[in-house]
């Protein structure tokens, strides 16, 4: 029995940002062909179960321009659109999308704000977009992976935030959230 790994998306008027999340993914096959259909299946898990997924996106991309990248959780594919424009959907089918596809907010951005939107915001400079091919023969590629996040253990310290100082009084200032306490009876 095959699964479907979780798959989020987001579009500008150029490109199709799609991430695959799937950890410790083995025995990777990927296939994308310029008329829009995107084959993805790799085992995982100590059992290592079959994970697939084969969609139609909604029109044709430009598979020599299109890139793709993995880490050890996921992996992460920019698809040049043909045309440049924003699409209705990402599927070609039309009706509710799968369970599994998913927006990805983080990098979502409408159509109206995209000449807002600063392109350098997404970074892409830890994703190595050399060892996945995309097109062709849908050859196993799960040699060609590289962990680019190696001593990367995810531990991520915020700042510590200074409280104000207390007045000059000594005394402490009322919260200005508090509800206020009757003194009567």
């Amino acid at each position: 029995m095959t699964r479907h790994p979780t798959i989020k998306w987001a579009q500008r008027s150029d490109v199709l940002y799609i991430t695959i999340e799937l950890p410790d993914a083995e025995d990777v096959n990927t296939k994308l062909e310029p008329e829009g259909r995107l084959y993805f299946s790799a085992t995982s898990g100590p059992d290592n179960l079959l994970y697939e997924v084969d969609i139609d996106l909604y029109d044709k991309v430009d598979v020599d321009e299109s890139m793709a990248s993995t880490n050890s959780r996921n992996f992460v594919y920019i698809l040049k659109k043909v045309e440049s424009k924003w699409w209705s959907r990402l599927l070609k089918k039309e009706g509710k999308p799968p369970a599994f596809l998913k927006v990805d907010w983080n990098k979502w951005v409408d159509e109206d704000e995209q000449d807002e939107e600063d392109e350098s915001n997404i970074n892409l400079d830890d994703f190595n977009f050399s060892g996945l091919k995309l097109g062709g023969s849908g050859e196993d590629h799960g040699n060609a992976l590289d962990d680019d996040n190696e001593g990367d253990d995810g531990s991520d310290t915020e700042e510590e935030i200074k409280d104000d100082e207390a007045p000059a009084t000594g005394k402490a200032e009322p919260n200005d959230e508090e509800e206020p306490t009757s003194t009567k009876p």
